[in-house]
Parts: structure tokens; sequence; C-alpha cells
């Protein structure tokens, strides 16, 4: 049960930290109680204009952890070899995603911006070294379609605010 309560702790601060630099940079942000299924706040330019936002969030020194079989398909095939097929599509058009990774102290918090896409290529490839590696058998259980980002993978989408910003106010706006 304490471990449970911590993980919500992490995940609830990951969103309210993501909704405040939102507010901070002149939009409206709304996170959402529940749990949806693929967004978690609401980005909002004064004009109206929306864009859904997931968070993910991990505490200082971990990982992110995702289903390989959401970015890609992947088929099963003799002695349990995987094979990677298309990617899959995003869930929701436009998704943004903010990967938080909360620091050992206040205000040492790291933000990941990157559109869904990105991301889905990043796990993907990820993924297949991963499989290469073991000529496309997972070495503990060749079901799993387990996938982890580490931050330094991400290094180049830190603090990528301008992403939300140019999707809700077009490029030529938010440079000014």
């Amino acid at each position: 049960m304490a471990r449970a309560r911590e993980t919500y702790r992490i995940y609830q601060t990951g969103e309210y930290l993501v909704a405040a630099e939102l507010c901070r940079r002149g939009l409206v942000a709304t996170p959402f109680a529940g749990n949806l299924p693929h967004y978690d706040i609401l980005a909002l330019e004064w004009n109206g204009q929306h864009i859904p936002i997931q968070v993910k969030t991990i505490g200082p020194r971990s990982s992110w952890q995702f289903d390989a079989q959401k970015f890609v398909e992947i088929r099963m095939g003799e002695g349990g070899r995987q094979i990677l097929g298309e990617p899959q599509d995003p869930p929701y058009l436009g998704l943004i995603c903010v990967l938080v990774q909360l620091g050992e102290s206040y205000g040492k918090d790291r933000f990941f911006v990157l559109d869904w896409k990105d991301l889905r290529d990043i796990i993907v490839a990820s993924y297949r070294r991963g499989l290469e590696k073991h000529h496309g058998v997972r070495p503990r259980n060749p079901q799993s379609t387990h996938a982890a980002i580490y931050p330094e993978e991400l290094a180049g989408y830190k603090d990528n605010w301008e992403l939300v910003l140019e999707r809700l106010q077009g490029p030529s706006k938010a440079n000014h």
C-alpha cells in the first residue's frame, strides 16, 4: 500500500509541475483528476487553441517504463523470437509527451518535451537494439514487451517547451 501511495505521489507531482510550467509560459493548463487513457493535461492558448499532453514521471535515479507494443507492432516467431513490424500511430493526434525526472531536491527537476512520434522512435530504436543483441529473443522472458528509457537518451529534448508553444501559436509567434 505504501509503495502504491508513493508511486501515485510521484505521478501527481509530475503532472502538477508540468501544469505549473505551462502556466508560467502564459498558457492555461488543466490537469485531470482521473486517469485518462491518452493524456493527462490539456494546454490551452487564450485564443482557444488546445493540445493534449501526456506526462510520465520518475524519481531521481530511475527510468521510464513502457510497453513497446504501444509503439510498434510486435509478432512472436519461432523459439520466442520477436519480429518488429510497423510503428503504431499516435493514440491522439498532436499528442505531446513530457517526461519528468524529479530531482533529489526542490528545483532540481528535469523536463523532456517531445512529440509522441519522437518518443515512439526512441523507444522502438532502443527496443530493436536490445533484440538484436539477443538475436530477437528476450533473454529472461521471450514474451515480454517491456521497454525502458533513461534520461540520457532524451538529452536533446530537455526543456523543449517551444514545441508546445509552436503547436499552439504557430512557429512565428512562439519565437517572440
